[in-house]
């Protein structure tokens, strides 16, 4: 999978505020993320927060870009 054009719907499931970094969780799948891809530019958001993301493929790892909280 690399840039999907598929938006899915999750839950954040861990978000550590010191390093920017996160999992945002949809169908059992599990997607790393960096605060940079928070849409609204706070680099911040709640563990358990709904958002929406496009699942992309870097570096090996299955990552949420584009995160949008709903």
């Amino acid at each position: 999978m690399s840039n999907s054009s598929n938006q899915l719907i999750g839950n954040v499931a861990e978000f550590d505020h010191h390093r920017g970094l996160g999992v945002v969780e949809s169908a059992d799948i599990r997607y790393v993320f960096h605060c940079a891809e928070i849409t609204d530019e706070t680099r911040d958001i709640a563990v358990g927060a709904s958002v929406s993301f496009f699942p992309v493929e870097r570096f090996g790892l299955l990552e949420a870009s584009h995160v949008v909280k709903l």
